[in-house]
C-alpha cells in the first residue's frame, strides 16, 4: 500500500544520516501509520529535478550538505531564521503547493543548550568557521551578551566569521587556530569542526571547564568531549542537536506537536550503538 504522506532527507553523501531513524521513531510514537520517511542521495546538480518531480503526497524534506544553500532559489519563501545564515535544512510543502524553507539547526542548538541549563552566557568561543559555525553564531546572537571568539585557520575564514558577526549582530573576535586552547576559558565553547580536528586539544581542557557543545555525533564521544566530562564540565553532543532540530522538523511537516523527543533520542542512541 502506498503511503499517504512522504518525507525524506537529501544530501551527498547521505548513507550515514540518522534522520530516517529519528523521524520514523516519531511517526511510530505519534501513530502516523500512513507516513514514510526515506533517504536519497542527491547532489546540487540533481536537486532541481528531484524537487520538481515530487507529487502532492510529499509533506517535507530534510536537507544536509551540500544542499542547504543550493535549495534556496527553488523555494517560494524562506523564514527569517533561514535567511539570517543563508541556509535551509527544512522544506515544508503546503496544501496549496508552496515550498517553504526554514532552518531548524539554530533553534535546535538553543533547545539543546537550554536542556543543559545554558540560557545565557557572558562570552563564548567557536572552533571552526564553516556552515555550522555560522549557525552557531546565529544561536549565540540570542544568548551571548558579550564577545564571541572564533578560532580559525586562515585570514579568509577570519574575514568570513567577522562578516557573519556583523550580519547577525554578534561581536566577533577572531584568533588563530594555534591558540585554540584559549577557547576553553569561556563559559561556553562550541566545536564545529570535522572528526579528529580537536583531538589534539583534549589535553588542554582546564580543571572545572564550562560547557562544551561538540556538534559531532559520530564518532562519539570525541577525545575533547571525553576530556571535558572527565574534568567535570557539561557536554552537549551532536546527537542532542540532531534530535532537537528533527523534533522541529517533525512538528512542521506533520502538524503534530509536541514531537516525541525522548523516543527520538532513544532511537538515535540505539542506532549509533549498533554501528
Amino acid at each position: 500500500m502506498s503511503p499517504t504522506r512522504r518525507a525524506a532527507v537529501l544530501g551527498s553523501p547521505i548513507a550515514h544520516s540518522l534522520s530516517p531513524v529519528l523521524h520514523r521513531a516519531a511517526y511510530d510514537e505519534l501513530g502516523l501509520t500512513g507516513w514514510e520517511y526515506g533517504r536519497h542521495e542527491v547532489d546540487e546538480a540533481g536537486l532541481p529535478g528531484f524537487i520538481g518531480k515530487l507529487g502532492p503526497e510529499w509533506a517535507g524534506l530534510s536537507l544536509t550538505m551540500p544542499l542547504k544553500r543550493a535549495v534556496i532559489p527553488l523555494l517560494d519563501e524562506i523564514t527569517g531564521t533561514a535567511a539570517s545564515v543563508e541556509a535551509v535544512n527544512t522544506v515544508v510543502f503546503t496544501a496549496d503547493g508552496r515550498r517553504i524553507g526554514d532552518n531548524t539547526d539554530i533553534p535546535g542548538m538553543l533547545a539543546a543548550l537550554r536542556e543543559r541549563g545554558v540560557e545565557r552566557v557572558e562570552r563564548a568561543s567557536v572552533l571552526g568557521a564553516g556552515a555550522t559555525a555560522s549557525s552557531a553564531l546565529a544561536a549565540l546572537s540570542r544568548i551571548c551578551t558579550g564577545e564571541v571568539t572564533a578560532y580559525v585557520r586562515s585570514a579568509a575564514r577570519a574575514d568570513e566569521m567577522r562578516g557573519w558577526g556583523e550580519r547577525l549582530g554578534v561581536a566577533v573576535r577572531t584568533a588563530a587556530w594555534e591558540d585554540a586552547a584559549e577557547a576553553f576559558t569561556a563559559p561556553l565553547t562550541v566545536a564545529t569542526t570535522p572528526a579528529g580536528t580537536t583531538d589534539a586539544l583534549a589535553a588542554a581542557v582546564p580543571d572545572r571547564p564550562g560547557t562544551l557543545f561538540d556538534v559531532l555525533y559520530e564518532p562519539w564521544p570525541t577525545a575533547l568531549a571525553t576530556a571535558w566530562a572527565d574534568r567535570g564540565g557539561a557536554v552537549v553532543g551532536g546527537l542532542d542537536l540532531l534530535v532537537h532540530q528533527a523534533v522541529l522538523q517533525v512538528e512542521q511537516m506533520t502538524g503534530r506537536s509536541p514531537a516525541p523527543l525522548a523516543a527520538m533520542r532513544r532511537a538515535g542512541e540505539t542506532a549509533l550503538a549498533a554501528r
